[in-house]
């Protein structure tokens, strides 16, 4: 295991239930780079991060990382700005699905699409390459550190959400106190859908400033 302390299991609970988009009405930092999206598709994702910086297109580091991930774990890759070289592929999404990890977020590309979508496990990338890491290791490579994946600082420990809409990353606190403001967003809009489905003015039932 990482060493990292686990996640309160209560927030846990109340983040799977969250709309993440939701958290987006509320905040402006964490959000990950647009360019990294689901290669999967009706994913929802909330873990504990254990991270990974890659350097030199370094298989060892992603296998280093691999060796730290348990249960509800998100593996968070930082190549390096390197699109070219995928760290991840089928049988690294193997290792991390059989620990138990809920997902897998790389700044970078992956590999092995097919197989990938195959064995389900939610994955986040900039896009898909045939050119893979390589096994040599790099001075510049580190597991278990900050790195910046999508232009967002991550820390071992903080928590991932993560679906088709793209990658938030927050401490435990920040995601704490954001979670019930959020929930009861998500439980005001069915109301708010209903109102303008029924034909009441938009001017009346959204905010106009």
């Amino acid at each position: 295991m990482s060493g990292t302390v686990a996640l309160d299991a209560d927030l846990l609970q109340r983040l799977q239930s969250v709309s993440f988009p939701t958290i987006g009405h509320f905040l402006e930092d964490g959000f990950l780079d647009s360019g990294i999206r689901s290669l999967l598709e009706n994913v929802h994702v909330v873990g504990r991060a254990v991270t990974v910086r890659v350097g030199g297109a370094d298989a060892f580091a992603t296998n280093q990382g691999l060796a730290l991930v348990g249960p509800g774990d998100v593996l968070v890759i930082e190549t390096g700005g390197d699109v070219r070289h995928a760290p991840v592929g089928a049988v690294t999404a193997c290792a991390a699905q059989t620990a138990g990890a809920a997902g897998i977020v790389v700044d970078g590309v992956v590999t092995d699409i097919v197989e990938l979508r195959d064995a389900g496990l939610p994955v986040f990338a900039r896009g898909t390459s045939v050119l893979t890491a390589k096994r040599v290791a790099d001075a510049g490579s580190a597991v278990n550190v900050p790195v910046v994946c999508g232009g967002v600082t991550v820390n071992p420990g903080d928590v991932v959400m993560a679906d088709d809409n793209g990658v938030l990353v927050l401490t435990p606190a920040e995601a704490a106190a954001i979670v019930d403001k959020a929930l009861a967003s998500d439980l005001a809009e069915p109301e708010i859908l209903a109102r303008i489905r029924s034909g009441e003015s938009i001017a009346s039932v959204l905010p106009q400033g």
